[in-house]
């Protein structure tokens, strides 16, 4: 049985967490010094907190808190050279493969095309764009060797009840393709980072993406 402790439980996913935690023998809560792995999915000032912890007693961390700026994750990296730290802003499968669909786009464009990524959530997401909307920024960036994408445009929509979708366009004068995934529930997300949690505590020190745990 795996032995998670998480932080940010009063939140939303961390309530989703729970509840599955709750509902599966596979999995139980307890508190940090006790736990296999740490789940985190809180706010960015939270998260360097609960790092400081689990480097302290060399507990692997997965880390779902978005907004997370670039001196945090300077500080993220130092933590990674002692403990496994997954850093994914996205814990679903599905957004996974839209990723993979999207490099194999790009590592096929023969044209130049401008790119649109529209990301909508609720209304209780306050970063923006959102944090998948930017690893899909990034992704972009990385992928596309040949300098075909002229520029990426990123439109952010809250909405009541929305979990999460992202659409990216790739377009120009003579046609246009798009890749969409709408989550429909956030429990995509917390068994995203139950499936992890069962994976980390056996990696090296090191920072992960969420395609490196399901590699």
């Amino acid at each position: 049985m795996h032995k998670i402790y998480v932080n940010g439980a009063s939140g939303k996913m961390g309530q989703a967490v729970l509840k599955i935690i709750e509902d599966n023998n596979e999995f139980a809560k307890d508190n940090l010094l006790n736990s296999d792995v740490v789940i985190d999915f809180s706010n960015p000032i939270s998260t360097l907190q609960i790092l400081d912890e689990c480097v302290d007693n060399k507990k692997p961390l997965i880390i779902g808190t978005t907004g997370i700026s670039e001196d945090h994750l300077n500080i993220i990296k130092k933590a990674s050279k002692e403990i496994p730290i997954l850093l994914a802003a996205n814990m679903s499968t599905g957004i996974n493969n839209l990723k993979e669909s999207i490099t194999k786009f790009l590592n096929q464009l023969e044209e130049k095309m401008h790119c649109i990524i529209d990301e909508t959530h609720h209304v209780q997401k306050i970063d923006k764009p959102s944090g998948t909307a930017v690893e899909l920024i990034d992704l972009i960036k990385l992928e596309d060797e040949n300098q075909n994408i002229k520029n990426i445009e990123v439109n952010s929509h809250r909405v009541e009840d929305v979990f999460g979708i992202h659409k990216i366009t790739f377009y120009n004068k003579n046609g246009s393709s798009y890749f969409m995934h709408e989550a429909l529930s956030r429990d995509v997300f917390a068994y995203g980072a139950l499936l992890s949690s069962k994976i980390v505590g056996g990696l090296e020190p090191n920072i992960y993406k969420f395609k490196d745990i399901l590699n």
